[in-house]
């Protein structure tokens, strides 16, 4: 069995070859990866969905645009929050009902009282459902080119502009992804 490095914390830039309609030009923030598979979220998948119309407590802590984000195909009647805790809390001082991930960048227990977190929590995102792959699965995808694999930021999971997020992600690169950027929505056009 061949080793997997863990992409935890790290994002999945859609490529412009990638065929699968739910991932098309999708940035994803992947929240686990070992050898027993991938879990992620896309951060660029906004719905017409209130946070408040779901989980009515979480609404104020919710960034702009306040709304449910499709984190992916797989168990779209369950949410997810990750949040950004600035300094990244470590041990004692994570607040309570937060997990890193990575970095600032954290799981929340949907299920704590919304005020242990409130005055710690920097941005809020809730996803309906997440992005996963079993075991080999996106070691698989990697190498049919299928995926950019880019660090992430803290404000890359609350992006004000989810719509121009593909883009910024890949602008942000110093080398040749920078230019994948440009790619047209539809190369037919051009």
């Amino acid at each position: 069995m061949t080793e997997v490095s863990s992409l935890t914390g790290r994002l999945l830039v859609a490529t412009p070859a990638l065929a699968d309609p739910n991932f098309d030009r999708a940035v994803v923030l992947l929240l686990d990866h070992d050898e027993e598979g991938s879990l992620g979220v896309v951060l660029n998948r906004p719905t017409p969905v209130d946070v408040g119309d779901i989980l009515e407590g979480w609404a104020d802590l919710a960034g702009e645009p306040g709304v449910v984000f499709q984190g992916g195909p797989v168990s779209l009647d369950s949410a997810l929050g990750v949040a950004v805790i600035p300094g990244g809390a470590v041990g004692e001082s994570a607040p309570l009902g937060w997990r890193r991930v990575h970095g600032a960048i954290g799981l929340v227990d949907l299920e704590a009282p919304p005020e242990l977190l409130a005055s710690a929590v920097g941005s809020l995102r809730i996803f309906a459902g997440y992005a996963g792959w079993g075991p080999g699965q996106l070691e698989d995808e990697l190498v049919e080119g299928a995926w950019y694999v880019v660090e992430s930021e803290p404000g890359d999971v609350s992006s004000p502009s989810p719509e121009r997020l593909w883009r910024s992600v890949l602008r942000r690169q110093r080398n040749e992804l920078a230019m994948v950027a440009t790619y047209p929505d539809d190369p037919s056009l051009n």
